[in-house]
């Protein structure tokens, strides 16, 4: 079973510690600077499709940001469908969008969270050794 380290006892920061719900709401990902242009893209075309939307169905603005969420996330539930051929044709390009920031954010995760983990490694080899 693994030891889960207190702090600075091995000399590691409680930056570097390993905090489940920090990880569950991707806090550790929004601090990586290099991170911070996938959360804008996704931030900007959420709020472009929620205009567009209320635009071109005549939806609230509520109604489009949840159907722009939605959607973007590929959930789909139904509820809200766009009626105009504008608005379908719109979301055909939206909803790719969508999978390409998805992709991106999971990347972005993958390598936020791999760095983590061999910079842990790292450290702890290190500490062994001394």
């Amino acid at each position: 079973m693994r030891e889960i380290n207190p702090g600075n006892e091995t000399g590691s920061s409680k930056k570097d510690d390993y905090h489940p719900i920090r990880s569950l709401f991707l806090a550790d990902i929004v601090r990586d600077r290099d991170s911070r242009p996938v959360f804008f893209w996704f931030a900007a075309t959420l709020l472009f499709g929620m205009f567009m939307y209320q635009w071109l169905e005549g939806w609230t603005y509520l109604d489009s940001l949840y159907f722009s969420l939605i959607t973007m996330a590929t959930i789909g539930y139904g509820d809200l469908v766009p009626t105009t051929p504008a608005s379908r044709i719109f979301t055909m390009f939206f909803a790719v969008n969508g999978i390409a920031i998805l992709f991106a954010l999971f990347d972005r995760i993958r390598v936020v969270r791999a760095t983590r983990y061999s910079e842990a490694k790292l450290r702890r080899g290190n500490q062994e050794k001394a």
